[in-house]
């Protein structure tokens, strides 16, 4: 594997309290790499470092194979797209894109060539001469893209990108970014602190929490396979149960019989090692759970539970079901099927549902 970042036992603190602590990890050349995590957990310092604007306490950051301490921003081969795009308003696209070919001392006839072919890589053909306020959300973003992609960085690093564009733009500039980043092939370190940004995007996701990694790998990995209880509550929706573990324990990876603290009895996948009546956390995702009106109609090796439904959320495709379930009156939300054979759910009703033990996982409190 050749990697354009490597960071080796990375640490910054501020005013005593340690922001990033003792990350060591590479980012393959070519690939998207994005950095999850909530609001303060240290992914804006982290990025700082690599782009040069902050001085790591302690460790080491290589780029593109040379250690980059000491090395101002501008003497790095980084570039970077800010939430806010920081275009020159004064500007034309044209001059806005070949901003930093100018800097560099590149002939006029040099410049126009690298903008035109750039702003044609861009789906932005033609538009040299547009002011930047005639133009769309997503056609600023792009200019910014452009702008930082035609000094032909060996890193782009992107502060949350998407963050000031309304839902829709949003959405279709997720698409846009990965098939430019695939086009160009430049390796793509992003930030953000939204969930269904990093999965759609990314190669390979780091989830950060208190200035750590918590882990560090594929979409589907973090999805299906969580290593921290931080992980499962963060990526995607879960529901949440606490209680304790059974008589026996489990290995990792075995199914443990648990108890919520409500009395719900379940069965779920223990993620490590668990101690007999350890304490424990579980999650299972709303749509991990099967919903029937008839419990006959449920796997027969599934526990099967009766609830009530309290509450239909509605948003079509990703529509779902709040209910409670009879005896523990633990709470469920579960993903409304788009068969059509609940359309007419009410509000009231009693339900049956169950779920597959391999698709619940438990924590021991230890790594909660």
């Amino acid at each position: 594997m050749h990697a354009d970042l490597q960071a080796e036992h990375v640490g910054k603190t501020y005013a005593g309290q340690p922001a990033v602590k003792d990350l060591s990890f590479s980012v393959e050349r070519g690939s998207f790499f994005s950095i999850l995590g909530p609001s303060g957990c240290g992914k804006t310092t982290l990025l700082r470092m690599i782009a040069g604007f902050l001085s790591p306490d302690a460790g080491q950051i290589h780029i593109g194979g040379k250690p980059m301490n000491g090395v101002p921003p501008n003497q790095r081969p980084v570039n970077m797209v800010f939430q806010h795009l920081a275009l020159f308003p004064m500007m034309s696209v044209g001059e806005n894109v070949g901003y930093g070919l100018a800097r560099r001392g590149l002939s006029r006839t040099d410049i126009a060539a690298k903008v035109g072919a750039m702003l044609e890589r861009v789906s932005l053909p033609g538009m040299q001469d547009k002011r930047v306020d005639q133009l769309s959300g997503g056609q600023r973003q792009r200019v910014a893209i452009a702008r930082s992609l035609v000094l032909e960085p060996t890193l782009l690093l992107l502060d949350e990108p998407l963050g000031a564009l309304d839902l829709k733009l949003r959405e279709h500039m997720k698409v846009e970014l990965k098939q430019l980043q695939a086009a160009f092939g430049t390796t793509f370190v992003y930030i953000t602190h939204d969930q269904s940004e990093a999965l759609v995007l990314s190669d390979n996701v780091a989830v950060m929490n208190a200035g750590s990694f918590e882990q560090v790998g594929t979409p589907q990995d973090l999805y299906y396979q969580p290593q921290t209880p931080f992980v499962a509550g963060f990526v995607g929706a879960n529901n949440k149960l606490s209680g304790s573990a059974g008589a026996t324990g489990a290995e990792a990876g075995s199914v443990v019989a648990l108890t919520t603290g409500e009395g719900l009895a379940m069965r779920a996948r223990a993620a490590g090692r668990l101690q007999p009546n350890q304490a424990v956390q579980a999650f299972v995702r709303p749509e991990a759970i099967n919903l029937a009106r008839d419990a006959t109609e449920l796997p027969a090796m599934h526990t099967v539970y009766a609830g009530q439904v309290e509450s239909l959320l509605f948003d079509g495709a990703n529509s779902a079901v709040l209910l409670r379930e009879t005896a523990s009156r633990t709470e469920f939300r579960i993903a409304l099927p788009q068969t059509g054979r609940f359309a007419d759910l009410r509000i009231g009703e009693t339900v049956a549902f169950s779920f597959d033990p391999e698709q619940a996982v438990c924590f021991g409190s230890a790594g909660a």
